[in-house]
């Protein structure tokens, strides 16, 4: 009798290992954008979205930055917070990695390439932001080496831009290796993606403490100059990326009407009840030392958690991402919540949309506001930056939703190798369904 974890060798022949890659990225492409009505439905929905951001800022770069809310005071916003947030969303993403391969723990690796993928997407959609947010986004090549002048290694920004290109290349050779391997029926080779795997696990932290160094390095803006601001980062990823993919399990359960990943959802639930603790004990340690220590530096704290000389744009934005935070955690401390849907995805919506307004709105802006000579003048995004931000994060959606369905469509079976070789049986298999 067979082993069903053993795969057939495969059948000799003379086509190139490049040829056949190219034509699992030909069927890959072309299996990922067939679906049912729901499919269809949904990327139509990010494709209108999509539209709508690419015209507002194709109108910005005609029109100039003149038609966004910023300013020569407040120079970083909306695009930028956008940036930040997703940093730590990519960095999160990739987390699902250390209990799977450190501590072997097999219910894990279900997840990983959930992670992985949602790691590609964020990068992605970071880089296009802080394109967004040149005024001239055609001199971009001054900052390619060679080509630019690329002022490494004394600019922390030419740091970032390595740690996130590099991020992103590292998170798809993982994800094409495996999947590829998969699709050609054959058992992926340690050494060819295992020290990625945990290299990548060094480089989720580099990314987010690289964005961090990039503004507490800034000494013309008090509210930064935080020792605590690194490793707040690091912990309100461990929120939102755990945040984002219970939900995505349970979206995908849902679609594929296949129950995968209870052990990790019990474990993701587990770090977001110890990481949105830690990330609020942090906030409320910066509290403590702006408000009772008080100075000369402490306007933009006032300014965001209470307006600041009749200003205070920003105090229902900070004061509703508390709220949700706090919400979030009391709800996370429920017994056996992973067994109430319902609680456990308002509790991940409230996490996410807290963690965003937080390092968002709360972070970027008000060290902007009282400016260097003293001067109050509010930000207030623009429609146009609204509808920018709205086509980038559509965009994602649709990566993320089209790299999640080549996943499936390989795990699954429906896509294989033109030699019709049988895919891999293992139990170590990412459980994904027959279709979504």
């Amino acid at each position: 009798m067979s082993d069903p974890n053993t795969v057939a060798a495969p059948a000799p022949s003379n086509v190139p290992e490049w040829r056949r890659y190219l034509r699992f990225l030909g069927n890959a492409v072309s299996h990922s954008v067939e679906g049912g009505w729901k499919f269809y439905v949904w990327m139509t929905l990010l494709t209108a979205i999509f539209l709508v951001g690419a015209n507002a800022w194709a109108m910005q770069v005609r029109d100039g930055m003149a038609v966004t809310g910023m300013s020569d005071h407040v120079s970083w916003a909306l695009y930028i917070a956008n940036f930040t947030f997703l940093v730590g969303l990519a960095a999160g993403g990739v987390m699902m990695v250390i209990p799977a391969y450190l501590y072997h723990d097999k219910e894990m690796h279900d997840i990983v390439l959930i992670g992985e993928l949602l790691a590609i997407a964020s990068v992605i959609m970071a880089i296009m932001f802080v394109v967004c947010d040149l005024g001239r986004p055609d001199r971009f090549w001054h900052m390619m080496p060679v080509v630019g002048k690329f002022n490494f290694p004394i600019s922390m920004l030419t740091w970032d831009v390595i740690v996130l290109n590099g991020y992103l290349l590292i998170n798809v050779h993982i994800c094409g290796y495996l999947l590829y391997k998969r699709y050609r029926g054959q058992p992926p080779v340690a050494k060819m993606y295992v020290p990625f795997v945990f290299l990548s696990i060094i480089w989720a932290i580099s990314i987010h403490t690289v964005t961090a160094f990039l503004y507490c390095g800034l000494g013309g803006r008090p509210f930064w100059n935080t020792a605590l601001l690194a490793p707040r980062f690091l912990t309100s990823a461990f929120v939102s990326g755990p945040a984002f993919i219970i939900v995505a399990i349970q979206i995908i359960r849902r679609l594929t009407h296949h129950r995968f990943g209870d052990g990790a959802i019990r474990t993701l639930v587990g770090i977001m009840r110890i990481t949105i603790l830690v990330n609020l004990l942090m906030v409320a340690s910066e509290v403590f030392v702006e408000f009772y220590t008080g100075g000369s530096h402490t306007g933009a704290a006032k300014y965001l958690y209470f307006g600041l000389h009749g200003h205070h744009e920003l105090v229902a934005w900070i004061w509703t991402a508390v709220a949700f935070c706090i919400i979030a955690a009391i709800t996370f401390m429920i017994p056996r919540i992973n067994e109430r849907p319902v609680w456990l995805n308002t509790a991940c919506f409230l996490a996410f949309a807290g963690i965003w307004i937080e390092k968002g709105m709360g972070m970027i802006i008000p060290a902007f506001i009282p400016s260097a000579l003293h001067e109050i003048v509010e930000y207030r995004p623009s429609l146009t930056e609204w509808k920018v931000t709205a086509g980038i994060w559509a965009l994602g959606f649709m990566i993320y939703t089209l790299l999640l369905k080549i996943t499936i469509n390989v795990y699954s079976r429906n896509m294989r190798d033109a030699q019709g070789q049988r895919t891999i049986e293992s139990k170590d298999a990412l459980a994904f369904g027959e279709h979504i």
